[in-house]
């Protein structure tokens, strides 16, 4: 099992100053969000609520709203700043609900939504099963759940670059593999889990534009044991010099390994249960979701 302990608040800190950027750079959330929607085509029915559990800036969740727009759609992040980033994405006659609160600790009573969506939220987390059994507290019997994760070969060729620079101090985050994804799952109480994984390539023409866009989505290491200080300019050069062995021709290459998932809520009168939802909570509220009348431009 991989063993990990995030800096919540580093978790927080990174993707509230990334709020800003983070579309100028999410070119793999794009992707992977095309694949979860993909997904949503097994699920038939008419869901009342939806819930998109680390909606970031709501891209997703303004879809998930245009593909079923009579329901109470609700974005739920841990970072407040992109929820603020979420109102350009909601509508004004029928606005997005935004909460900001844990993905571990959902602040919604049991058996609440029809549909529960995750576009990797799920590494932000120390341990899948704890994810998992949340997001099956919530769901409805026969409800649908799609979510994703980087999986262990994300950016294999910036960290054997780091290992050869700087051994001992592990500088990118550590991922769930699909099989301890899957074991979650099933242990959480979804039923009839379906998992995928595949591999995603994005070239670039160098190293410091790779660690821009990282920098841009917020998708820095948050693990309590991760190197802390000034990186030397020595170490620096040499891991640009050993991440220069991937180069073909004018490009490197960068990996992501996806995870994806689909399952559906128990039946009836089976609720496995893991820990308590008793949490505070903040729903962010903005002058015009209190008014149904749309905004006029002079």
């Amino acid at each position: 099992m991989n063993d990990r302990r995030l800096d919540l608040r580093q978790v927080r800190r990174t993707f509230g100053r990334a709020a800003a950027s983070y579309e100028r750079h999410d070119a793999v959330q794009r992707e992977v969000e095309a694949r979860l929607f993909d997904r949503l085509d097994y699920y038939g029915g008419k869901p009342s609520r939806v819930l998109d559990v680390g909606c970031g800036t709501g891209r997703g969740t303004a879809i998930l709203k245009k593909r079923w727009r009579d329901a109470d759609v609700v974005a739920l992040d841990v970072s407040l700043p992109m929820l603020r980033q979420a109102r350009r994405h909601a509508g004004w006659l029928k606005p997005l609900a935004r909460v900001c609160a844990d993905a571990q600790k959902l602040p919604f009573s049991d058996r609440s939504f029809d549909v529960v969506y995750s576009n990797l939220c799920m590494q932000w987390c120390d341990a899948p099963r704890p994810f998992f059994a949340e997001l099956n507290r919530v769901l409805t019997p026969g409800g649908f759940l799609v979510a994703s994760s980087l999986g262990p070969d994300t950016l294999r060729e910036l960290r054997s670059a780091w290992a050869a620079a700087d051994p001992g101090r592990p500088r990118i985050g550590r991922f769930f593999d699909m099989h301890e994804i899957g074991d979650a799952a099933l242990a959480a109480g979804l039923k009839d889990p379906v998992l995928d994984t595949d591999h995603v390539t994005l070239d670039y023409p160098d190293v410091r534009v790779l660690l821009a866009d990282l920098k841009g989505l917020g998708a820095t290491n948050a693990d309590r044991e991760r190197a802390r200080g000034l990186t030397g300019k020595a170490r620096f050069k040499a891991m640009l010099d050993a991440y220069e062995a991937h180069r073909r021709g004018n490009r490197i290459p960068a990996t992501w390994e996806i995870v994806t998932l689909h399952a559906w809520g128990p039946p009836e009168g089976f609720l496995p249960r893991y820990g308590g939802r008793d949490t505070p909570f903040e729903v962010v509220k903005w002058a015009e979701e209190r008014s149904a009348r749309p905004r006029t431009r002079s």
